[in-house]
């Protein structure tokens, strides 16, 4: 059930653009730190300064320690030297394993983190309240966004979210990547306290209910757009709004259309857009046992975009 009325309480983080950084693995799942590092500055240089790794996009789920560790050291230098935020993502099976996770990107310099629940058991209540106590709780010094997701089994509403805020002053942010228009007007409304980042197809109309945060997925194929649509939303100029926001809608129709079906995991769509978009040599592949798209599906969606949406590309 919906809370009775909008909250008036002060947002607690400005509205942003947040944009996801992939992870490239050679043909023995080794990390590419070099055109990794190359992949953080060009997202800087497209003017995106909320970067973040290691949520289901960038693999989070999958990396072991000795990869986790390497890629947030080289993530958390090079978004430093870009003067970007450096968002590490922490996926795990239970408060503990979470807790060691963020340790190690604490020590490593990261002070914002995205944190999900426990997917392996669906979270009651109660849970949810020990979870964000005891996570956010053992780092106050740090920032909390948390990535909204139904594979967890549980996505929290506005009602969840009002138990939470009052008693975790610094879960600062939400991630809502699917999910209804009514859930992300709802969201804006009653839970004004937390910057809730939306993707392209929610985040127009989030937009219209309150400041509202883009998550650019499209970014790294489509800088210019997510910044066009972005800014029409702080400048309250709602054609171009709906204009830009049904561009991606008709993007990601014809575009996804091309690569064969799936299932695929998140990474491998985001690979693909890196590889289409800013770096042609990024590789398509995921750690095991997950499948991303071929070198023939990333030719043909390249074809696709020249010839009809030239403008959306990377100039």
């Amino acid at each position: 059930m919906s809370p009775a009325g909008p909250s008036s309480s002060a947002p607690r983080a400005p509205r942003q653009i947040l944009v996801a950084c992939a992870v490239p693995w050679d043909e023995r799942e080794a990390f590419l730190e070099e055109l990794f590092r190359e992949q953080v500055r060009r997202a800087a240089a497209d003017g995106f300064r909320h970067l973040y790794v290691f949520g289901t996009a960038g693999e989070g789920y999958a990396v072991d320690t000795a990869r986790f560790r390497a890629v947030v050291a080289a993530f958390v230098d090079e978004a430093h030297r870009n003067a970007a935020t450096a968002q590490v993502g922490v996926i795990g099976m239970s408060v503990p394993a979470i807790v060691e996770r963020i340790r190690i990107a604490h020590h490593l310099g990261a002070r914002s983190f995205q944190i999900s629940l426990p997917p392996w058991g669906r979270c009651s209540d109660d849970d949810l309240l020990r979870f964000f106590d005891e996570v956010c709780g053992t780092f106050t010094d740090s920032t909390f966004l948390h990535y909204n997701v139904g594979r967890t089994g549980r996505m929290l509403g506005a009602a969840d979210y009002r138990r939470i805020v009052p008693r975790v002053p610094n879960l600062i942010a939400t991630k809502v990547a699917t999910g209804s228009a009514a859930v992300a007007v709802e969201l804006m409304l009653h839970v004004p306290e937390l910057a809730h980042h939306f993707d392209v197809d929610l985040f127009p109309t989030a937009a219209l209910a309150g400041p509202a945060s883009l998550l650019a997925s499209y970014a790294p194929l489509s800088p210019r757009q997510c910044h066009a649509v972005f800014d029409a939303a702080v400048a309250g100029d709602e054609a171009t709004l709906a204009r830009v926001g049904h561009g991606f809608l008709t993007l990601g129709d014809a575009l996804w259309r091309i690569p064969a079906p799936g299932p695929h995991m998140d990474g491998a769509y985001d690979k693909l857009m890196v590889r289409i978009g800013s770096l042609p040599d990024f590789p398509l592949r995921l750690l095991s046992p997950y499948q991303g798209f071929t070198e023939e599906d990333a030719d043909a969606c390249r074809r696709l975009m020249e010839e009809r949406f030239p403008d959306w590309l990377p100039g």
